[in-house]
């Protein structure tokens, strides 16, 4: 019974941190708006900023797992912890001196924590309890951490990003001692949130080394990769994470994009429930925003359905075999993006809106059904499964190849494949355990 107890202790942390893990994330990046002025940089060295994330992934994720194999999922939470305020002390001289190299530095190490983090973080949820429920319990912590991100660009957007931005031509216009002046405030726009960022990480990992969290793996475990390399079960659960990571980010990067081809933004005004819908949620009225303005805000719904999805999924995966339920949902996704492939105007917007909400399940659950019987050598199989998060830097370039050169509908098909070898790998699980 204690057990228990310390158990349920420990994954109330645990969700804890992944709330505040998504929120900060998102939090962070609704800063980049801000940093792209205050470095006068070029879109594809703003652009650079997601290669510095999606490589810490692909560098650290690896590393992490050998090295939580040796000091335990306490000291690792701790270490990203330290290692994501670290990152964000950076953007202090980033901010003050403009140097965009130190801004990119800071931000890999940044991603570096939170890399680390989520290499701890996973598999520790999912051996605090019974693994029949291991899919249960991570999607419920993901959850969480869905609600974060949801929050955070509200306040990001009212906080950080609601002052006026100089253009440069008004910049030009300035005298020097204000030119000065303006730089010198928006280094400070910069530097504030970062600190305040900062010191509510120590908080957290404070809290962290005086929490009493369970040891559930052996620090003396082998460290052979060799050995989880060999676990078919563990390489097509990593493809997996690839392919969702990919396929998640495609979506949601080119979503607006895609709609506005659609022509949706004068079906928009010319609706009246989604011209309401669009005026609740925009500061200013719809004939006066722009086309990009109009169909982004109904991105939100995208990613909303996500954090909707995991809690409803928390509770189907308790209920149901894991791998049936992600394979249903892969299903669905392809069926939606079809729906939009094959339709025009708002049923081609809400098919692929619809997607965020089949989405939802699909990482917490790849990851642990991936990780199903490797015992101690989960932290290894993590740093693997975390590596393949590189999806996101390979398959939405190949997206946009695509739309460039053959249009929406086609580019939409990868995306669909992608989909397609998640609901193979559900089925694949599933057909292996009726063997077993």
């Amino acid at each position: 019974m204690e057990q228990k107890k310390s158990y349920r202790t420990a994954f109330i942390f645990l969700t804890v941190l992944f709330f505040l893990w998504g929120f900060i994330t998102v939090l962070v990046d609704s800063l980049i708006p801000r940093l792209r002025e205050v470095f006068t940089l070029s879109y594809f060295q703003a652009g650079m900023v997601q290669f510095a994330f999606f490589g810490a992934y692909f560098l650290l994720s690896i590393p992490a797992g050998w090295l939580l194999s040796k000091i335990g999922y306490k000291k690792g939470i701790v270490l990203g912890l330290f290692t994501m305020a670290a990152g964000c002390l950076l953007f202090w001289p980033a901010a003050s001196y403009r140097v965009f190299g130190v801004f990119m530095l800071g931000y890999f190490i940044l991603a570096g924590g939170i890399t680390i983090l989520q290499v701890a973080a996973n598999p520790y949820v999912t051996i605090l309890g019974p693994e029949k429920t291991a899919s249960s319990r991570l999607n419920l912590s993901q959850a969480f951490n869905s609600l974060g991100t949801a929050i955070a660009p509200a306040l990001g957007a009212l906080l950080i990003l609601s002052d006026k931005v100089m253009t440069k031509d008004e910049i030009a216009f300035m005298t020097e001692p204000e030119r000065v002046k303006y730089y010198a405030s928006e280094a400070a726009a910069v530097q504030t949130p970062f600190l305040g960022i900062a010191a509510f990480i120590i908080v957290i990992a404070l809290v962290f080394m005086f929490v009493n969290l369970p040891k559930v793996t052996d620090t003396e475990a082998s460290n052979d990769y060799s050995v989880v390399l060999k676990n078919k079960n563990l390489i097509m659960g990593a493809f997996g994470i690839f392919f969702y990571v990919g396929a998640e980010v495609a979506i949601g990067s080119y979503m607006v994009n895609y709609f506005l081809s659609l022509n949706l933004p004068d079906i928009i005004r010319e609706t009246p429930f989604m011209r309401t819908l669009a005026e609740w949620i925009l500061t200013s009225g719809v004939t006066t925003s722009t086309d990009m303005a109009i169909v982004g805000v109904f991105v939100t719904f995208y990613w909303s359905g996500a954090m909707i999805g995991r809690f409803i999924g928390s509770y189907l995966t308790k209920i149901m075999n894991p791998a049936v339920v992600l394979s249903v949902f892969a299903g669905c996704a392809i069926g939606l993006i079809l729906i939009s492939n094959a339709s025009t105007g708002l049923v081609a917007m809400w098919s692929l809106i619809a997607v965020g909400l089949f989405n939802s399940i699909m990482f917490p659950t790849i990851f642990s059904l991936a990780l199903d019987g490797l015992g101690d050598n989960k932290p290894q199989g993590s740093g693997i499964l975390c590596t393949m998060i590189v999806g996101g830097a390979v398959i939405p370039p190949a997206f946009g190849f695509l739309t460039d050169s053959f249009g929406f509908n086609l580019a939409l098909i990868l995306v669909m494949l992608c989909y397609g070898y998640i609901m193979f790998f559900g089925f694949k699980h599933k057909k292996t355990e009726i063997a077993l």
